[in-house]
C-alpha cells in the first residue's frame, strides 16, 4: 500500500497564522464605517470586480409566456462587451398598469440548470428532479406571493455554460463550467465571484429601468451557490435593501477549506482578510435573513456551531448599528434544501 504524504495539516496551520486580517473588531460606529469602506475596497480588488468592463445593457425580449397565475418573460442583457446574460422576469398576474412592486433578484446554485430550477421549469428533463429534491423553485414561490422576480443564469451555468460543459441531453443541463471559468479568471487577476457580482449589479441596473419595479424595494434571495451570490451582492451593492442567504453561511475553515471545495467558493487571498461572518457584518444595518438546515452537511464538520460562530460576528455589527431587529436567523429541521418559511414575513417587514 502506498504511503500518503499530504500538505493539508500544514495548510490548516497557515490558515490560522495568516487569516482574517480585516476581521470585524469595531467598537464604535466611526470604526465600523471605516472598516467597511476599507474592506469593500479590498474585496473589489481581490475579486477583480474593479476590472470589469462597463457596456451598454442592450436589453432584448426573447419570449413571453402566460403561465397559470403569472407571466414569464425571457430576456437577455449585455453585462460586459460580448458577455450576455439571459434571465427570466416573473410578473404576478395581479400587477396593475402603472403599479410599482417590490422585486427580488433570485440567483441559483449548483445542480439547477441555472435559472431553470428557480423559475420552476419542471417541463425540462432533469430540472424537474432537482426542483423536487431541493424545493428549488423559490422564484415561483416568490412571484406567487406578489413579488416581481428576476431569475438569471450565472456565468458557467444554464445557457451560459462554456464549450467544455455544454450539452442538454439527460442530466447534462444541470452541469456547470464554474471550475474552468474560475481557473481562467484567477490567471487574469479576476474571479468567478467577481463575475457573479458584476452581472447581478448589471441586472440591478436593468431592474431599476423597469417601470413596474419599485427601485427602493429590491431584495436578493438565493439558496446554496445562490446564497453565495446573494451574500456578495448585498455586501458590494448598497442598492440591495434586504438579503436572504440560504444554505450558505458558515466559517470558511470548517467548511470550504475541508469539504465544499467547488471553485465558486474561491477568491484569491480572501481568507487572508476575512471570514464569512465579516462579509455578513458588512450588510448591517440592512435587513438580513440567514437560513440554516439543522442537518445540512454543508454547515461543516461542527454543524450549526460553525454557523453560530459566524452569526455572532454579524450580530455584533447589527448591535453596534442598533439594528439587531433587522437580523434574522431561521434554523429549520432539514438538510441542504430551500425552506421558504418566514420569507414573505421577512420581506414585508424589510420593505415596510
Amino acid at each position: 500500500m502506498l504511503s500518503r504524504y499530504t500538505s493539508f495539516q500544514h495548510l490548516l496551520q497557515v490558515y490560522d497564522n495568516i487569516s482574517a486580517r480585516y476581521a470585524f473588531k469595531a467598537e464604535y460606529l466611526s470604526q465600523y464605517r471605516l472598516w467597511k469602506k476599507k474592506l469593500r475596497v479590498k474585496l473589489a480588488d481581490i475579486t477583480g470586480l474593479n476590472q470589469m468592463t462597463f457596456s451598454e445593457l442592450k436589453p432584448e425580449v426573447l419570449e413571453t409566456e402566460k403561465m397559470d397565475d403569472y407571466k414569464r418573460i425571457k430576456m437577455i442583457i449585455q453585462t460586459e462587451p460580448a458577455v450576455l446574460m439571459p434571465f427570466y422576469i416573473l410578473l404576478p398576474d395581479d400587477l396593475q398598469e402603472g403599479e410599482e412592486r417590490a422585486a427580488v433578484i433570485a440567483p441559483h446554485g449548483h445542480d439547477s440548470g441555472g435559472k431553470y430550477a428557480v423559475a420552476g421549469r419542471s417541463d425540462i428533463p432533469g430540472v424537474n428532479r432537482v426542483i423536487e429534491k431541493y424545493n428549488y423553485d423559490y422564484g415561483i414561490q416568490l412571484v406567487k406571493k406578489g413579488y416581481i422576480v428576476f431569475c438569471p443564469d450565472a456565468r458557467g451555468f444554464g445557457e451560459r455554460r462554456e464549450i467544455i460543459k455544454q450539452g442538454d441531453e439527460g442530466e447534462d443541463i444541470l452541469s456547470s463550467s464554474c471550475h474552468e471559468l474560475n481557473n481562467l479568471a484567477i490567471a487574469l487577476g479576476q474571479s468567478l465571484t467577481g463575475m457573479f457580482v458584476w452581472d447581478l449589479m448589471r441586472l440591478l441596473d436593468y431592474a431599476e429601468t423597469c417601470q413596474y419595479v419599485d427601485s427602493t424595494r429590491i431584495a436578493v434571495c438565493g439558496f446554496s451557490g445562490g446564497g453565495l451570490q446573494a451574500l456578495w451582492l448585498a455586501v458590494m451593492d448598497q442598492r440591495v435593501k434586504a438579503a436572504i442567504v440560504a444554505g450558505y453561511f458558515h466559517g470558511f475553515k470548517d467548511t470550504i477549506f475541508q469539504s465544499n471545495m467547488c471553485s465558486c467558493n474561491f477568491v484569491p487571498q480572501l481568507w487572508r482578510y476575512c471570514d464569512m461572518g465579516d462579509l455578513g457584518a458588512m450588510i448591517a444595518p440592512r435587513p438580513l435573513m440567514i437560513k440554516s438546515g439543522s442537518k445540512d452537511k454543508l454547515n461543516g464538520n461542527s454543524g450549526l456551531a460553525n454557523v453560530y460562530s459566524q452569526l455572532e460576528i454579524v450580530r455584533s455589527a447589527y448591535k453596534l448599528m442598533n439594528a439587531e431587529g433587522n437580523l434574522y436567523h431561521h434554523v429549520f429541521n432539514g438538510g441542504h434544501i430551500w425552506n421558504g418559511d418566514r420569507v414573505d414575513e421577512f420581506l414585508k417587514s424589510a420593505f415596510s
